[in-house]
């Protein structure tokens, strides 16, 4: 792995994005550096939180992002080289049913709250009460660069230039490719999640406190059209190894084919494993894959919502 040569620390992070924003830290192609991140609260809860916390938030203050750091030399149309080398979690984190948020929201109006203890070298998976243990597959749900677009912008919705993307593959060992739109690019990372399944249905996954240590290169006049990445392992194959269960939705429209296949799953978790609704809400927003699996027997799409057989208890 490569050695930093900068640290920059949680405190030196932004809500939101903006390309007038000053950076702080300036590096040139190629420099390795690490981030510590603070969770998608931005440190408003703690261990000892509890579920009202959730609604008395500041949302301004939520998915802070570490950073900008100025690339030298990065201009529009050139594609930022980030590559993951490592990813150290703080062997706490949260996952939250936070009112009006979330596929499901209007089923869920009641702030929840689950607290995870897990071994911060991912050698054990994360107990889920006595029902689950989810393996700890620490990744950034967010990372980005500027939009030329003069800001502030919101840091919720990913965009063309990464951002929120929360996607689960953005693992230690994994390049992503980002198009740059502003000189210096303005690079920032955060969100870090324990584990997740893909969807995040609940719209969080396990939050934590994360360090990362990513390297910045630059690839000029490459910039593709929205990001791309490439992963080195495929740790899903064991995580499936006892097969799965899936649930569907089925329709001609995805979002509504999402619900129908998430609801399903709830339902489903509850009777085999007798866990109330949000309590399965949360468990498939951090296990479950939500998939396109059939888009091209029109009129209707099939969606499936997939959790491993392996993470339930014997």
């Amino acid at each position: 792995m490569r050695t930093p040569t900068h640290t920059l620390h949680a405190s030196q992070s932004h809500s939101g994005w903006d390309r007038s924003r000053e950076a702080v830290l300036s590096v040139p192609p190629g420099t390795t550096i690490e981030l510590d991140v603070a969770d998608a609260s931005g440190g408003q809860l703690g261990p000892d939180s509890v579920a009202e916390a959730l609604t008395d938030m500041d949302m301004g203050r939520v998915n802070p992002t570490t950073g900008p750091v100025r690339v030298e030399g990065a201009m529009p149309g050139d594609a930022l080289q980030v590559r993951i080398h490592e990813l150290r979690p703080s062997g706490w984190g949260w996952t939250g049913l936070i009112p009006g948020f979330g596929l499901l929201a209007g089923d869920f109006p009641e702030p929840t709250l689950t607290h995870w203890h897990y071994q911060p070298s991912g050698s054990e998976p994360a107990a889920f009460g006595d029902v689950a243990r989810v393996p700890v597959r620490p990744f950034p749900g967010t990372l980005g660069v500027a939009p030329a677009e003069p800001g502030p912008h919101s840091v919720i919705p990913p965009r063309r230039v990464g951002g929120n993307l929360d996607t689960r593959d953005l693992v230690a060992g994994t390049t992503l490719w980002l198009p740059v739109e502003v000189e210096g690019a303005l690079f920032s990372l955060g969100d870090t999640h324990a584990a997740q399944g893909d969807g995040e249905v609940c719209g969080t996954a396990i939050e934590s406190p994360m360090t990362a240590v990513v390297s910045l290169d630059l690839e000029p006049g490459a910039a593709p059209a929205f990001p791309v990445f490439e992963t080195v392992a495929a740790p899903r194959d064991v995580e499936v190894r006892d097969g799965v269960i899936a649930t569907t939705g089925i329709g001609p429209d995805l979002m509504a084919g999402a619900r129908d296949a998430v609801r399903a799953m709830i339902e489903l978790l509850g009777l085999r494993y007798r866990l109330d609704p949000p309590n399965a809400y949360m468990l498939a927003s951090v296990a479950a894959d939500l998939r396109i699996s059939e888009i091209v027997d029109a009129p209707n799409w099939v969606v499936t919502c997939a959790v491993p057989k392996a993470i339930f208890a014997p």
